[in-house]
């Protein structure tokens, strides 16, 4: 059985995988994604088979603790690239959506027409306004070291609380030691994105962007009071520290195991 837009074949054990990776290079020739958008996948993916392909009990609760600043924030910010517009824009804008936080696109690599291409994707999933395209980056932030510096003063400039999709270590640095609360998502837990965030989600983005949309909702209805109760209960050393104990224990397993493949009845 063939997927409807795509060629794979839904039988084939990384059919899922696949069609992530056939939407990525869809959206090189779309402008949304950079090529090194597609490096930066591949290295995600790799820490995700290490990670076991689920969401683990640690990203879970960074998805709650997540939730939970994004509605406590004053003025909270969703940062959209490349890879979060292509895997998740229909997510991402409910997020925005259900909390009330702005969207901005902020990219490393400022291509002509990549911001465009973004926000085109972005309204076409439901957005109403997309921060940071073209001139309205007209801020700077001088902590930051490259393009991304760039950013709209009615969005990341004036946010308490960053949401950041995907690995960008100098950024993440840049916004923390501007005093803003960031939360990342990232399968590396040894990147600096994810040991300088506040809140670091430990998933694929794939697998987290519907849960974060779902504990949003769920959380909504609770008062400043138990959401401030869920963050000063959250540590994201423990968080980290669980991640690369799972990632670790089940490697040890599978090598204890002696994991290898058998082809044609040959090992």
């Amino acid at each position: 059985m063939m997927s409807s837009d795509t060629h794979v074949d839904d039988r084939h054990p990384r059919a899922e995988s696949i069609r992530i990776r056939e939407k990525l290079t869809h959206h090189v020739g779309t402008k949304v994604l950079a090529l090194a958008g597609l490096i930066a996948h591949g290295r995600g993916e790799a820490f995700d088979y290490l990670l076991g392909e689920e969401t683990t009990p640690a990203g879970m609760r960074a998805i709650t603790a997540a939730a939970a600043a994004i509605l406590l924030a004053e003025h909270p910010v969703l940062s959209v690239n490349g890879n979060a517009a292509a895997l998740c824009a229909e997510a991402i804008v409910r997020l925005s959506q259900v909390t009330g936080a702005k969207l901005e696109v902020n990219l490393y690599h400022r291509q002509p027409g990549r911001e465009e291409a973004i926000e085109a994707l972005l309204r076409e999933a439901g957005a109403r306004e997309v921060l940071g395209v073209g001139a309205a980056a007209s801020a700077r932030l001088d902590e930051i070291n490259s393009d991304r510096r760039m950013v709209d003063p009615r969005g990341i400039y004036s946010a308490d609380v960053v949401f950041v999709p995907l690995e960008d270590g100098d950024r993440t640095e840049g916004l923390v030691k501007m005093g803003k609360t960031v939360i990342a998502v990232d399968l590396n837990p040894l990147s600096r994105t994810a040991q300088y965030a506040t809140i670091t989600i430990v998933d694929n983005l794939v697998r987290a962007m519907p849960l974060l949309v779902s504990e949003a909702e769920k959380l909504k209805s609770l008062d400043k009071d138990a959401l401030h109760g869920t963050l000063s209960s959250y540590s994201n050393r423990e968080v980290l520290g669980e991640s690369m104990r799972i990632m670790e224990e089940r490697l040890h397993a599978l090598g204890e195991k002696g994991v290898y493949l058998e082809i044609d009845g040959k090992k």
